[in-house]
Order: C-alpha cells, then sequence, then structure tokens
C-alpha cells in the first residue's frame, strides 16, 4: 500500500483537520463534548483511517479503510451543516469547507474504484 504520506487525499485531509480544529475552537463552551468533540474526531478519521489503511496487508484491507475514511468525511459534511444552521460557523465559511470535504470524497471514491479495478485484472 505505500506512504500514507504520498497520497494527496491523505495530505488534504490531513490539513482539513486544520481548519476543524481551527473552527471548532471558537464554538460555545457548552459543545465541547457534543459537537466539537463529534467534528473533531471525524475529521481526525479520515487521515487516520488512510494511515491505518496503508498499513494494512492487502488492497482489501485498504479498500475498506478507504470506506471508513469516507463514512468520517460524509460524517463531517452534516456536522459543518449543522454547526452552520445553529450559527457557530458563517455560512459562507461552512461552504467553503464542504466543498473541501467534497473533494476528499470524490478523491477517495476514485481511489477505491482504481484498486477496485486493479484487483479484477
Amino acid at each position: 500500500m505505500g506512504n500514507y504520506k504520498n497520497y494527496k487525499v491523505w495530505e488534504k485531509s490531513h490539513q482539513l483537520v486544520f481548519k476543524i480544529y481551527g473552527l471548532t475552537k471558537n464554538f460555545p463552551k457548552s459543545e465541547q463534548y457534543n459537537l466539537i468533540s463529534q467534528m473533531n474526531r471525524a475529521s481526525i478519521s479520515i487521515p487516520t483511517n488512510i494511515a491505518e489503511g496503508c498499513g494494512r496487508e492487502t488492497q482489501k484491507e485498504f479498500i475498506r479503510f478507504l470506506y471508513i475514511a469516507s463514512g468520517s468525511a460524509h460524517e463531517l459534511d452534516y456536522l459543518l451543516l449543522l454547526a452552520s444552521d445553529l450559527g457557530y460557523i458563517e455560512s459562507e465559511i461552512s461552504k467553503t469547507v464542504i466543498s473541501e470535504i467534497d473533494e476528499i470524497k470524490k478523491i477517495l471514491a476514485a481511489l477505491i474504484n482504481t484498486i477496485k479495478t486493479s484487483l479484477k485484472t
């Protein structure tokens, strides 16, 4: 599987973690164990699962971890929408970050499809 740091999707998701942490630090303290924690954990889950998948023995295992990373990206997408609707994040900032998440989801899907195709040949 190789070095996870060589994957563009890992780098993008790693940078996303910093953005999410920056956004959530301004949330109300009442959300510390709720929305803040959930958003931070979902963001961390994306690059973490890519890295863990790279450490697995087979391509099928790698794909499984890429799916988990994709699930976390979808979760974070919703959490950003919720945070925006609650007034914790400006709508335009939320849209920009959701756009970045959409790109990560697309790259993950393409990587999964590429690996699946290589397994068939």
